[in-house]
């Protein structure tokens, strides 16, 4: 039997999701620009399926060239460069892997939270500089205890970030497009109104142009100089150029940022704020998890375009 046909974009997906790929489909490699060109040019009209990344765009001119396509799998819970209307126009599947990494995500969500209020990047350095015998003890952090977190989207990430705050002592509340049914915690319509309720507010909304600079001046300001910005979605949602200014002159206390406006040229005022915990877009990056979501992509493809 003839195997389907994909396209792989994403260069992401590891090796050993790569080959099972390889064991189910004919895949074509498009992840160079003057690979795609040829594969669009001379096997567009076959493919059926799609396995992209976030970093990966999906348009409507792409879809016009690849009139068989019956599924896109993406290796992220980033959706935002994809047409979603697009994709339901031509009755397109479209998964990703966002239950999958959930979990880790939240994890270092967690983790970046202690590690901004307690400031435990300068604490490392004030043991591995000697300045503990040499200078004394190191200055208090705040604590997370009995702290007001704003939840900004409440999706599977969100709601793993949730389970760990409540677990860990942190009153919750949320922001989202509308309330959740049968979600008990206090709904604010706006994140402004949600900073203003808050003490930590965590990001874990989609990105996107509909949420550019969700997170705003006000926003980020209505926080305090005691408060801590979480940012696990896309650099895009939080103004940078305010948040970088409220980091600055003490208008907000902390942050602690896995993701950026121009990643991985980042802006290096960044780099300078002793504030701040900076990680490198790393929330899923994990050997069990980019395996567990590459095996998704396979799965997802398999059941799409497989038959039983």
């Amino acid at each position: 039997m003839r195997k389907p046909e994909i396209l792989l974009l994403s260069d992401m997906i590891q090796p050993a999701a790569l080959a099972e790929l390889d064991r189910h489909f004919t895949v074509h490699d498009g992840r160079d620009p003057a690979a795609l060109k040829a594969v669009l040019d001379g096997q567009g009209a076959t493919i059926a399926g799609l396995a992209i990344s976030g970093r990966n765009t999906v348009d409507r001119a792409l879809l016009d060239r690849l009139p068989a396509l019956r599924i896109v799998a993406c290796f992220s819970a980033g959706i935002d460069k994809v047409d979603t209307a697009a994709l339901a126009e031509r009755g397109i599947a479209l998964t990703n892997t966002s239950a999958v990494l959930a979990e880790e995500v939240a994890d270092l969500a967690m983790a970046l939270l202690v590690m901004a209020r307690r400031r435990l990047l300068a604490a490392d350095a004030h043991v591995r500089s000697g300045d503990w015998a040499r200078v004394g003890d190191f200055p208090f952090g705040h604590s997370i205890q009995g702290c007001r977190m704003g939840l900004l989207g409440f999706g599977h990430i969100g709601s793993a970030i949730a389970r760990r705050a409540a677990a860990a002592g942190l009153s919750l509340r949320y922001c989202t497009r509308s309330p959740r049914p049968g979600l008990d915690l206090p709904f604010h319509p706006t994140p402004l109104a949600l900073a203003q309720d808050s003490d930590i507010l965590m990001v874990a909304t989609t990105g996107g142009a509909a949420n550019r600079n969700l997170v705003d001046e006000a926003t980020l300001r209505a926080l305090g100089p005691r408060g801590t910005l979480i940012n696990i979605s896309r650099g895009e949602v939080v103004e940078e150029a305010a948040l970088l200014a409220a980091l600055e002159d003490g208008g907000l206390g902390s942050a602690g940022l896995d993701v950026f406006r121009n990643e991985p040229r980042i802006d290096p005022r960044f780099a300078a704020l002793p504030n701040v915990v900076l990680a490198p877009h790393i929330a899923s990056a994990t050997v069990e998890t980019r395996a567990a979501m590459g095996a998704h992509v396979v799965q997802s493809l398999r059941r799409a375009l497989l038959p039983g």
